[in-house]
């Protein structure tokens, strides 16, 4: 039976001005600055990176993953169509087809924006499907997290596919107005067979998993479950960069090519 009341993990309070009066006066001794990266230098992310760009997605963890490859001045707008693709389409076509959706809506709404036409839209859709074929969603409660944990655990491996759809209008007159790449990834995650069940009990106590397909998130402590995977990291985690990279490059090279095209037919004429 579902819990309604089956959440994820709270954020951490932040500390107000009463709470930082009562903290010890001693300082702590002073942590030697990060290095962060400059940024990835490409002419492609070079040449939208001051133009909007649209993340169709809520998640963070995508967001984060964007950010790695310089691309963080996003607009942030979720698909609010509901995700009703029937769990008979093999999780291939599945992932696909909602990822389109989310992309579709989205730029469709955002075209005529004040703000401008969105320069790209991303979006992704990621699914963990159980050796038997099962396309499983996000916990319903406690006991149903256990439970998919302990059947993830118990069989060989497991997959997961994302979905990912980048969009972009096209300069040219050409029907439809707008440039459309997707792909698939998939990646086999394997759990450790020594993973108790106090294991399991403990990490589903922490809420990490409670919001995610599968109940679990390998970029976190969800890493304690997992033995090994083959495949794409990022895949799992939500956006496979790489292949979200050459996407970006094809929509935006397409155009360009097609700009040039139509160059050259004036210039006949």
């Amino acid at each position: 039976m579902s819990d309604h009341k089956y959440t994820p993990a709270p954020t951490e309070p932040t500390l107000d001005c009463e709470t930082t009066r009562t903290l010890p006066s001693r300082q702590a001794p002073a942590k030697p600055p990060l290095r962060v990266p400059l940024p990835l230098d490409l002419p492609i992310l070079s040449s939208i990176r001051d133009r909007r760009i649209i993340l169709a997605s809520a998640s963070p963890r995508r967001r984060q993953l964007l950010a790695q490859i310089s691309l963080s001045n996003l607009s942030v707008i979720p698909s609010t169509v509901p995700e009703a693709f029937p769990k008979t389409l093999s999780p291939f076509e599945y992932v696909l087809q909602t990822a389109t959706q989310k992309a579709m809506t989205v730029y469709s709404g955002q075209i005529d924006n004040p703000d401008g036409e969105p320069a790209l839209v991303i979006a992704a859709d990621t699914v963990v499907v159980s050796q038997g074929g099962q396309i499983l969603e996000k916990p319903r409660s406690e006991t149903d997290h256990i439970s998919m944990l302990k059947g993830l655990r118990d069989s060989v491996s497991h997959k997961v596919y994302t979905a990912v759809v980048v969009m972009a209008p096209l300069a040219s007159a050409r029907d439809p107005g707008y440039a459309l790449e997707s792909t698939v990834e998939e990646t086999t995650v394997k759990f450790g067979k020594d993973i108790s069940d106090e294991m399991v009990l403990a990490y589903v106590r922490t809420r990490e998993g409670a919001d995610k397909a599968g109940g679990y998130g390998i970029q976190g402590i969800g890493a304690i479950l997992v033995d090994k995977i083959d495949g794409s990291f990022d895949n799992v985690v939500g956006l496979p960069l790489r292949p979200t990279l050459a996407l970006i490059e094809k929509v935006l090279r397409n155009d360009e090519e097609l700009v040039d095209e139509f160059a050259e037919v004036e210039d006949e004429e």
